[in-house]
């Protein structure tokens, strides 16, 4: 069956009630091929030839010249355009030329690496030694890793923990150490890139201590910024290649907009539920697919309801798996290969899947819920139509302001720009952190600041104040004895992990960030793994363990969250009308409080079990409001009003700052109060979810009135009468939605932005 066919074949099926609301085609692109300057040194081309490449892409072509002269370069083009070959042909080139020389390639998954490493073992060339070296690499190959291999696969975790503090035992491999290949670079972006443009940064300067200046490869999706960001990412000048000349089969885009449940409009049918019916459809007709959730407990969900739907249709519930971060590595390479070979037609994914694996030609993506960016999107949606042939990607939209924004306007959303990638190397929360590293690595001294620059040898100064440095002939040592890396987790502004063990087994099913800990396995949640469901029993606050029970999927939970807010520090600050806006630096303190059970599918709430857990708090950005009492004399709400009208302006703008700044509203968080004690007034706050901030925020105060202003449109223009998900609900309140009013957040925003 065609793809179109099967598009008209739903349109025909009892389940449907018009959710597609649009339906893009993307048309067929023909290649457009490229010759380098200089041809490609015989061997190799004899390798690429029998590889079946028999031509270069514009693009790939115009890279290999810029390296070739030398040239930092970052490669932007679509998916499946053969970005790898920008990078390997020069590799390769120059082991061809002398085997000495090393390549080190960084993957933000070992799974990626894993898959270029299968790539490189096609080249029958034996200059080549290439090798993996990541928390997987068992301890006893590391040595001949080290000592062999001139090609090293691994991840920015990894050269910050396990190769930088060890660089002597590195020593051979940095002195001859001729490219570093930065792959899917925008993932990098946030607390996450923001901390590997310092690892970059201390790699470039051990690289120096050992007489080698790498040239810098990166390879991206579309994103507004690359040129920028890969710039802060090394701190280097690069070129950008973009002119994409690989060719692309049709693609049909679809919108789908589950219908509403009643006719108060208030309420749409589960997301979750249309997307398992999507992704069962696609197996039943033979369609292998991936369908990406954004939370692990929702990829759990889609791949239970999936299962349970195809249980009575012969072996097609044993072609479906589900697939996420937090399980182990032996159980994701079983699920890739799986996938690669066809045994499984289908698979429900968090983002885990969404960069670079190949996992083989996919004929379909559904994409349960926008992903938070339009980068993502289309980054997730051509994970399918990898060879020429057409291609199906369906957005399924949720319940929630953003989703429908999109859902009720597809041309803004095919119109729009991508997002700029937000990364802040000199955060100095990040900053200090990388800086003991350094220390630890080789001791710091004034000529660093090539590296760090001027605020980085500020803040040596700083350190050395606090004891954390000691200053010994014009040179900085770290401390302690211990290597900082360890402590410092690069992914995440919490720097621990908890442990997800089974009772029964003792096995190991996953981990989670300290950060999340709470909220997805406090005493008493349902914690989701492989479609089953556990019971946290008992919660090791000292030991970061969570000990599960597997127990019937008869319900889920949802916790309470209680947050304050204390301002530190006012840095900048703006009116719209008689409104101040301002934007500094807080302190947030949150505590999980209690939470829900809540029966699978209707979402009734079968009991609430109060909890106690310790407070977490970090410092961070936010941006805030303060009502006048000017404004408040006019609207002269009452108490319960005035708290609810807050809270929804809160919810709406939360959920369209991603229109404006490259974050999901996972990223941010935001508190509404009818009284502050330091502002004395009506405020709300809206905070980067992590500790120091990573400018998200300063994006939404420079653009305050455009976010207020849709904001103020999504909400007006939804159907609903007492405000519903699509406008002033979140799924991520901690208060559960409580109290809400749409009609008073109507009328303070239009306050505010009424001049």
């Amino acid at each position: 069956m065609d793809i179109a066919d099967f598009i008209e074949d739903l349109r025909q099926d009892e389940f449907y009630e018009d959710q597609i609301v649009s339906v893009k085609e993307i048309p067929r692109r023909s290649a457009v091929y490229g010759n380098p300057a200089e041809p490609i040194p015989p061997k190799l081309q004899e390798e690429l030839s029998r590889l079946g490449i028999g031509k270069l892409y514009s693009h790939q072509a115009k890279a290999i010249d810029h390296i070739r002269n030398n040239k930092n370069i970052v490669v932007v083009t679509g998916t499946a355009s053969g970005k790898s070959l920008c990078y390997n042909i020069p590799v390769l080139e120059s082991v061809l030329e002398d085997r000495k020389n090393c390549s080190l390639y960084l993957f933000p998954t070992k799974a990626l690496a894993q898959d270029q490493l299968r790539m490189l073992g096609q080249y029958k060339i034996p200059q080549l030694k290439p090798a993996t070296y990541d928390g997987d690499t068992p301890t006893d190959e590391r040595y001949w890793v080290r000592t062999n291999a001139n090609t090293i696969l691994s991840n920015p975790d990894m050269l910050h923990f396990g190769i930088l503090p060890q660089h002597q035992k590195w020593g051979n491999f940095f002195l001859n150490l001729r490219f570093v290949i930065i792959d899917e670079m925008h993932s990098l972006r946030g607390v996450f890139g923001s901390n590997v443009a310092n690892v970059i940064r201390r790699l470039r300067r051990i690289c120096a201590h050992y007489g080698s200046s790498p040239q810098f490869i990166l390879a991206s999706a579309t994103i507004a910024n690359p040129k920028e960001l890969a710039e802060k990412l090394t701190g280097l000048p690069v070129e950008l290649v973009d002119n994409d000349g690989s060719p692309r089969g049709r693609k049909l885009f679809v919108f789908w907009n589950p219908p509403y449940l009643d006719p108060t409009c208030e309420k749409r049918k589960s997301s979750n539920m249309e997307t398992t019916y999507l992704f069962s459809q696609l197996v039943r007709f033979g369609f292998k697919n991936i369908t990406f959730s954004k939370s692990r407990k929702t990829a759990e969900l889609v791949f239970r309801y999936a299962r349970e739907e195809l249980k009575d249709e012969g072996q097609l519930k044993d072609k479906i798996s589900s697939y996420r971060a937090g399980y182990m590595a032996p159980e994701r390479r079983k699920i890739e290969q799986e996938l690669f070979s066809g045994r499984l037609l289908g698979v429900s994914s968090t983002n885990a899947l969404e960069l670079g694996i190949d996992v083989g030609s996919l004929d379909a993506c559904v994409i349960n819920g926008f992903p938070g960016t339009i980068a993502s999107t289309w980054q997730q949606a051509g994970r399918a139509g990898r060879t020429r042939k057409s291609s199906l990607a369906v957005l399924v939209g949720q319940d929630n302001p953003l989703d429908q924004y999109y859902m009720a306007n597809p041309r803004s959303f095919f119109g729009k720009p991508h997002e700029e990638a937000i990364i802040d190397s000199a955060i100095p929360s990040i900053f200090k952190k990388h800086l003991m590293c350094a220390s630890y690595e080789i001791p710091l001294e004034e000529k660093d600041a090539q590296f760090f620059g001027k605020k980085g040898m500020e803040i040596v100064q700083e350190m050395v104040e606090k004891g954390d440095l000691i200053e010994r002939k014009n040179r900085w040592f770290f401390t302690y004895h211990a290597s900082p890396s360890r402590s410092l987790n690069i992914r995440s502004a919490s720097q621990d992990t908890y442990s997800i063990v089974e009772v029964e087994s003792g096995l190991l099913l996953g981990t989670i960030d300290t950060a999340m800990a709470f909220i997805y396995i406090h005493p008493g949640a349902v914690y989701l793994h492989r479609g089953d469901s556990y019971l946290v029993s008992h919660l090791d606050l000292e030991e970061k363990v969570a000990f599960v029970e597997q127990i019937g999927g008869e319900y889920y939970t949802q916790p309470r969250e209680n947050t304050t807010i204390r301002i530190l520090q006012e840095k900048k600050k703006r009116t719209i009308g008689k409104t101040i806006i301002l934007w500094g630096d807080v302190e947030t303190t949150t505590q999980v409080t209690a939470f829900q059970k809540k029966k699978v599918y209707s979402g009734e709430v079968l009991g609430v079990e109060e909890l106690d857990l310790p407070e977490q708090k970090f410092e961070t950005e936010a941006f805030w409001f303060v009502l006048s009492d000017g404004l408040l004399n006019k609207l002269q709400l009452k108490e319960r009003e005035l708290a609810g009208g807050i809270h929804a302006a809160e919810h709406a703008t939360i959920a369209l700052l991603p229109v404006y700044a490259m974050c999901d509203r996972w990223d941010i968080g935001g508190v509404s109060t009818p009284f502050h004690s330091q502002t004395g007034s009506p405020t709300v706050f809206i905070y980067d979810g992590f500790e120091g901030g990573i400018g998200i925020t300063s994006r939404g105060f420079d653009l305050a009135e455009k976010l207020l202003a849709s904001a103020l449109a999504q909400v007006k223009s939804c159907n609903c009468k007492e405000g519903c998900p699509s406008c002033v609900h979140s799924p991520k309140c901690g208060n559960w939605n409580e109290p809400l009013d749409k009609k008073a957040a109507v009328k303070i925003l239009q306050g505010i932005l009424k001049k």
